[in-house]
């Protein structure tokens, strides 16, 4: 991992192909921590309708909470616990961002069924259904697998090309931020005096639109989405906001 390497906005980049993966590490959950979450997700965003459970957990036990749409949250959240059962490695003084947990919003048509194991792994089966449960996983072990960390306005690609997450669709990158659509409250979870977690909403990017963020920074790509009015909610079809012109900007 190269620590050095920065974008053009001077951000760090921090690449990991050739850094060993720690080896299998079973792991069952923390019982306190997952009642915590689970009690705070539903004083502020409303009842779990189910949880998607691992099996097997390598490093940390990653569970899925799921609250359907309602009529304050018309989408469905999806809310990871176990990421911040063990700390990140952070950056010195960076020690509050020690503690993580991601959430992930799909649109009320979205195909979810938690009404029985069954019927759940039939519908997550395609992966235009799964992905963004995958996500969430992904990068809620990614921390500890590299011994590094994920906080506000990191980008995760699908490889180093940025692929597709399914084929219905061209996004293929993750950034972290808040999930401005949810309260301002639900952002933070103070356990106790040495440790606080915080939740990041994943925002699937376009290609071109993680480029853009690596050249001229996080805010500059917020205001690009501001002026396209691109939600916080996942739509596969939303416009690129950074799409590349043609020639005399045709296409």
């Amino acid at each position: 991992m190269n620590e050095n390497e920065k974008s053009l906005s001077g951000s760090p980049v921090y690449r990991y192909e050739h850094v060993q993966p720690k080896e299998f590490t079973p792991a069952i959950g923390d019982g306190e921590n997952i009642e915590a979450i689970s009690n705070h997700i539903e004083k502020h965003v409303g009842t779990i309708a189910s949880v998607f459970h691992e099996i097997v957990s390598d490093l940390v036990h990653i569970d899925v909470h799921w609250v359907k749409p309602s009529a304050s949250f018309p989408f469905h959240t999806l809310v990871t616990s176990g990421m911040s059962d063990k700390p990140m490695t952070v950056p010195e003084g960076m020690e509050e961002h020690q503690y993580a947990e991601l959430c992930i919003l799909l649109p009320a048509d979205w195909e979810i069924n938690g009404d029985g194991l069954k019927l759940m792994e039939e519908v997550f089966r395609d992966e235009k259904n799964y992905w963004p449960v995958r996500w969430l996983k992904i990068i809620a072990r990614f921390p500890h697998e590299y011994n590094t960390w994920v906080g506000w306005g990191h980008t995760i690609p699908n490889g180093e090309n940025a692929a597709p997450f399914a084929e219905n669709t061209a996004l293929g990158c993750m950034l972290l931020m808040p999930a401005v659509s949810l309260p301002t409250e639900f952002l933070e979870l103070k356990i106790n005096d040495h440790k606080t977690i915080n939740f990041y909403c994943l925002y699937p990017l376009y290609k071109e639109e993680m480029e853009y963020k690596l050249n001229k920074g996080s805010d500059a790509l917020l205001g690009k989405f501001e002026k396209y009015n691109i939600s916080n909610v996942v739509d596969i079809n939303r416009p690129n906001t950074c799409r590349k012109k043609g020639f005399l900007g045709l296409w």
